[in-house]
């Protein structure tokens, strides 16, 4: 994969239905400006119609994740309707990444910071090189960073999101993962390693049972308890009526491994 920093986002498909997206302003420390934006949510839509797809990885070029917003196109341009349809034009991108029906992995090196940290938060699941740091750190100039905030505080509690938050402080990738903002952490050498093995256990599960759990996992967080076990029920109901379900409590009965390979 060749990397041009004229191609703001960079995308590779392999024969696993494994998609790399990979943030390219490496000399912007990946800040997200509008045609960045733009083509996240070109590819994500596109993913979103895709049958083939099982993982997406959104990974950077260079030394960092990314530093969020891109700050010279804001200051370029001081109003208020530029700055909401800016952060709306964000806040849908993060929002695309969740609805689709496959896991989707942060991969992240160096610092994300502010609406890079929030990304990662956004992500299904993330794996870091233990040296990369964290922060939600626009209150340090003046701008709480309040979009971040919808994701952070869904991934951390809410008293250790909000020091990050009043704070703008650095945490640690160890940090990251005891508060929950991360899965796990890796030597900067191991990362591939580390986000392979996460891939191939994905990989190795019915496709229908992540599409079905995955919407279900975050619809239920949105609603209050007795409506949460009702959508439960009807998830795994309609889940068992699957072939791949069927095929799993089938083995596990006949004491075997069940046999998934029509199914991918």
């Amino acid at each position: 994969m060749t990397e041009t920093t004229s191609t703001p986002l960079l995308r590779q498909d392999d024969e696993r239905g494994v998609t790399t997206l990979t943030l390219n302003r490496p000399n912007a420390f990946n800040a997200l400006s509008e045609e960045l934006l733009t083509a996240l949510q070109h590819e994500i839509d596109d993913l979103s119609k895709s049958t083939k797809v099982r993982v997406v990885i959104v990974q950077a070029a260079g030394k960092a994740f990314c530093a969020g917003h891109d700050l010279r196109e804001m200051r370029a341009e001081p109003s208020l309707a530029y700055y909401q349809k800016l952060f709306t034009q964000c806040g849908q991108m993060m929002l695309s990444l969740q609805k689709l029906q496959v896991p989707v992995i942060a991969k992240v090196q160096g610092i994300a910071t502010a609406a890079g940290c929030q990304l990662v938060a956004q992500c299904d699941l993330a794996v870091a090189s233990i040296d990369t740091k964290f922060a939600v750190s626009g209150v340090n100039l003046g701008l709480f960073c309040a979009t971040p905030s919808v994701a952070l505080s869904r991934n951390l509690s809410r008293k250790a999101a909000f020091e990050m938050l009043v704070t703008g402080d650095f945490i640690s990738a160890q940090e990251a993962m005891t508060k929950g903002l991360i899965n796990r952490v890796a030597e900067p050498d191991e990362l591939e390693s580390a986000v392979e093995t996460l891939v191939a256990k994905i990989l190795a599960k019915p496709p229908v049972a992540l599409a079905m759990g995955k919407e279900l996992f975050y619809m239920q967080l949105e609603a209050g308890i007795a409506q949460a076990y009702e959508f439960a029920a009807q998830t795994m109901a309609c889940n068992m009526m699957d072939a791949s379900a069927l095929e799993g409590v089938q083995a596990f009965i006949d004491k075997r491994k069940p046999d998934w390979s029509s199914f991918s």
